[in-house]
Order: structure tokens, then C-alpha cells, then sequence
């Protein structure tokens, strides 16, 4: 069941929110470098889980970093990972560190 999720970011608290009507259902925090969101924690009420919450904040909070055009993404948090893992569409914001150029 999907309900009609509102996601909002909120740059001063580095986090989008999520709210179904007036409750607060949903979030995903994110710390901020420069050349990177770095997506540490994401949480859906218990209430509203499997209504779409956490793919909306996912969603829309890897669109928010595409259309500012100047970051990647680097998910610590295993939601944010895994909802990128089964959208291919946004591989290219995930950010992959280069292999090491160390030599033994």
C-alpha cells in the first residue's frame, strides 16, 4: 500500500523528511561535504511502514542531489545502499572510491 508521502528537505537539520498528512512518518539524514552527501541513517515510523515512505525520502532525496549537479552520493546508511542497489537509474550518483595504487 502507498500513501501519499510529502518529502521535504531541510538543509539546516541535514535531513529530508518524510510526512503522511501531518505527522512526521519518516527520515533520512545525510552530512554534507564537498563532494559529497554522505547518507548515514534513514527511519520510518513503525505506523507507516510499507506505504512508500522510505522509497519517497530515498527518491527524492537522491533526485535533491542530482539536480544540484555538484555532489555524489556515498550511502553509509544499508537502506540508502540496497534502494540504489535495485535502481539502477541512480549508479551514477553512488560514489566509489578509486582502487588503491599502493604497491606491496
Amino acid at each position: 500500500m502507498t500513501a501519499d508521502v510529502t518529502v521535504r528537505h531541510h538543509p539546516q537539520a541535514s535531513r529530508f523528511e518524510a510526512r503522511i498528512g501531518d505527522e512526521r512518518s519518516g527520515f533520512a539524514e545525510y552530512q554534507l561535504t564537498d563532494e559529497l552527501y554522505v547518507f548515514t541513517h534513514t527511519e520510518v515510523d513503525p505506523a507507516h511502514e510499507g506505504k512508500g515512505v522510505g522509497s519517497a525520502l530515498a527518491r527524492t532525496a537522491l533526485d535533491h542531489v542530482r539536480d544540484e549537479g555538484t555532489r555524489r552520493v556515498l550511502p553509509v546508511c544499508p537502506f540508502i545502499e540496497s534502494w540504489m542497489a535495485r535502481n539502477p537509474r541512480y549508479a551514477d550518483l553512488h560514489y566509489r572510491a578509486p582502487r588503491s595504487t599502493a604497491t606491496d
